[in-house]
């Protein structure tokens, strides 16, 4: 493709170069370079792309597009005022501007993400639709699975996973769309026929630095979104659905005025069923998550018309989501849960839905992630303290940072809480003192690792899969 037509709805400020030259290829990082390669230098908030402009020519770069002319080198040069926005134009005219051969459907909040895309996506199957998935656990094109690594792709890589899916003719995308992503232009010039807003609890302060930048970060998803469902249970969901200026479908569990409520709620270890808009709906996930989950699913379907009836039959044969209150099979007389919980909201949502069906004591494995907000800690110590029978305080992912401080922080809490506990470093050894000391009927929740099946330490990131722990630990 001719740089021109990449370049095509640019607000290129000067060129430097010839701009009829052919490119094979776009990318951000400098070592990915060949002949025939569009570098886009990007200013990061741990580096700066420019200093590497010198480096991506020597390896053949073609052309670069940055933020300030370099004399000297030896490449076609496009200056522009936000390379980040002008990578998103890039990359999709690169790719042929794919979204646009498709329905896109984008989830945000804190909690939820994963599973309302993953019910979503059964839905629309359900009805017949060929469906991509973007999101934290996988990326999947019909029944193939791509690999993933953040919960919503960089703007190059976003597109070529969109160029896959127009190739696969699918019908419609669902995908997760981050705080982080909104914030940093990665879907910049996307438009999505359907926004979701699930709920706001603190996470990401590391980022955002107060609620209200986080708020307004995921608040983006709105702007470019044809219609929106929000969850109005939620303060800054209210917030957003009152200043909405698309059409907005609110979902509530407590204001009869939304336009949709849940009533007749009945919450079982076996699930959850529910009324809304004169429909019975059932999910086989239990826990009172649940219900906003499928509210926010449901809200999804009705915004592109899908027949109620289709949708409550979709919802009663969901399944749940890899790391999300997913029971581990243990044959044992009592119940291994594994949960992604990583808030102060996710450790209360998964321990209230437990303490709902759990015949005996609730325990909590769990720790804090380093090198993110650390003053969430004492908060999801504080309120595992108070809602567990005990506490098992462990490491998560403490990438860098030295494992015992965090666990320090998150003792503060609850140490507060006055709730019982031990700690236990390794996280291995915390998962063998919760089984070894299990009881009859106990419920016994691993929180924080969910779906991963690594642990990130500053020596390195191990394999670390609790599912094969608990089997390793229990001889089975």
């Amino acid at each position: 493709m001719k740089l021109k037509q990449i370049l095509s709805g640019l607000p290129v400020l000067t060129t430097c170069g010839n701009e009829d030259i052919e490119i094979t290829s776009i990318t951000n990082d400098s070592r990915k370079c060949a002949p025939g390669t569009l570098f886009v230098a990007v200013r990061g908030f741990q580096t700066d792309g420019h200093k590497y402009i010198a480096s991506a020519v020597e390896l053949g770069a073609s052309a670069v597009l940055c933020e300030e002319h370099f004399p000297g080198i030896d490449a076609t040069q496009i200056v522009v005022a936000n390379s980040r926005r002008s990578e998103a134009i890039a990359a999709a005219n690169f790719y042929g501007n794919p979204s646009k051969k498709f329905k896109l459907i984008g989830v945000t909040g804190t909690n939820g993400k994963t599973t309302v895309t993953y019910l979503v996506r059964h839905i629309l199957e359900s009805c017949g639709h060929k469906v991509g998935l973007i999101g934290t656990n996988q990326n999947i094109i019909g029944s193939t699975v791509l690999e993933t690594g953040r919960t919503t792709p960089d703007s190059i890589e976003l597109q070529e996973i969109f160029a896959k899916m127009a190739d696969a003719s699918i019908d419609y995308c669902v995908m997760e769309v981050s705080s982080h992503a909104l914030e940093l232009d990665r879907v910049y010039g996307c438009t999505y026929d359907v926004g979701a807003f699930t709920n706001l609890t603190q996470d990401h302060l590391d980022f955002h630095i107060t609620m209200e930048n986080y708020a307004a970060a995921k608040y983006k998803l709105m702007e470019i979104s044809d219609k929106a469902v929000i969850n109005t249970d939620d303060s800054y969901g209210k917030e957003m659905c009152d200043k909405c200026k698309c059409r907005c479908i609110s979902y509530s569990k407590n204001n009869s005025a939304s336009k949709l409520f849940a009533s007749d709620v009945d919450l079982s270890s076996k699930g959850v069923k529910f009324s809304a808009s004169g429909v019975s709906y059932s999910l086989p996930i239990p826990g009172e998550f649940s219900v906003y989950n499928a509210l926010c699913a449901i809200g999804i379907a009705k915004a592109i018309g899908i027949d109620d009836e289709k949708i409550a039959d979709a919802l009663a044969s969901a399944s749940g989501v890899k790391g999300r209150a997913e029971v581990v099979p243990t044959n044992t007389d009592y119940t291994v849960i594994i949960d992604y919980a990583h808030t102060p909201d996710g450790i209360e949502n998964i321990l209230s839905a437990v303490r709902g069906f759990a015949e005996g004591r609730v325990v909590i494995v769990f720790g804090c992630g380093g090198d993110r907000d650390n003053t969430k800690r004492p908060i999801m110590g504080e309120i595992a303290g108070k809602m567990a029978d005990f506490c098992v305080v462990t490491s998560d992912n403490p990438r860098t940072e030295d494992p015992l401080r965090i666990i320090s922080m998150v003792e503060e809490g609850v140490k507060r809480s006055g709730g019982d506990y031990v700690v236990i470093e390794s996280r291995r050894d915390a998962i063998k003192y919760a089984l070894d000391n299990a009881q009859k009927g106990d419920c016994i929740v691993l929180a924080g690792k969910g779906h991963e099946t690594y642990q990130m330490l500053k020596t390195g990131t191990i394999h670390f899969d609790e599912r094969e722990v608990v089997r390793e630990i229990l001889g089975q």
